[in-house]
């Protein structure tokens, strides 16, 4: 992936560098881009000065980075995705209109979701549907994400962070059921940016759910509080995972960690080529 590179909307060049594994997009480029102003610094002044919840919260969503400019590399304002919508919510502009009618559609379904969640689950499987998964694929991937989250949630409530810590367990269960921790199961599928979890098969996808099944059952009965007994259960329940996938190695004579992936050829088509 290139690590700074140009994107065109409606004729413009926005320049964006990729940054804390997310884009970054230069702020003036965005505004030239919306408002045809002449001035875009003028223009994101006056606009703070109308904004004032966007100029409180500026510094958390400004971040000089640095960017290839004519007079070589500089430090440029960039903000990342989430914060460059916040931006355009402030921006009253014909251009802008496209975005902040998208941005009204996608809360009103987030609203919509959280009051009947099988709304957000037959919206994910359409999604899924459409990058070119199979049904039975999704049916696992989303069991898989419902194992997940019960687990995240017995971390939380027994004050685990979920920065460091989540993936410190995360890594532990990884490694005692695949032998590689996320990062290096990642590398060896040839992924960077992506989704783990997305490009595994069938087996990687049960085996995964098996290790963090059975790591929310041992905190639970074992009533782990603190971070060295939350970590012996991450490792013990890799190990079923582990032991399971030994037992099914040994059974098929072959390795069910799979360097393959989904970026080139969809995982409907690879099932269909496998029968």
């Amino acid at each position: 992936m290139k690590k700074n590179a140009l994107v065109v909307f409606k004729g413009r060049k926005i320049r964006r560098i990729w940054h804390d594994d997310e884009w970054w997009f230069v702020i003036v480029d965005i505004v030239m881009a919306l408002t045809d102003s002449v001035n875009p610094r003028q223009y994101i002044k006056n606009m703070r000065n109308r904004d004032e919840e966007l100029s409180k919260g500026w510094v958390q969503i400004e971040h000089p980075l640095l960017i290839n400019t004519a007079g070589g590399k500089q430090k440029v304002s960039c903000a990342n995705t989430e914060s460059i919508f916040r931006i355009i919510q402030s921006i009253p502009s014909k251009k802008a209109e496209p975005f902040k009618r998208w941005l009204a559609k996608v809360g009103y379904e987030r609203v919509q979701e959280i009051d009947n969640p099988e709304l957000a689950q037959e919206r994910m499987k359409r999604l899924y549907e459409q990058k070119g998964y199979s049904k039975e694929w999704i049916d696992k991937r989303l069991r898989g994400i419902a194992v997940r989250q019960e687990l995240s949630e017995c971390w939380r409530q027994r004050g685990v962070n979920e920065g460091i810590e989540f993936g410190i367990l995360t890594n532990d269960i990884s490694r005692a059921t695949f032998g590689k921790t996320v990062e290096e199961y990642k590398q060896f599928k040839g992924l960077k940016r992506h989704n783990l979890r997305d490009h595994m098969d069938d087996i990687e996808l049960i085996l995964t759910m098996l290790g963090e099944a059975t790591t929310t059952r041992l905190t639970d009965n074992r009533d782990s509080q603190k971070f060295p007994e939350l970590q012996k259960d991450a490792r013990d329940g890799g190990d079923v995972g582990g032991s399971t996938r030994k037992d099914i190695e040994s059974k098929l004579g072959q390795s069910v960690i799979s360097d393959d992936n989904y970026l080139e050829v969809p995982e409907k088509v690879k099932r269909l080529k496998n029968r």
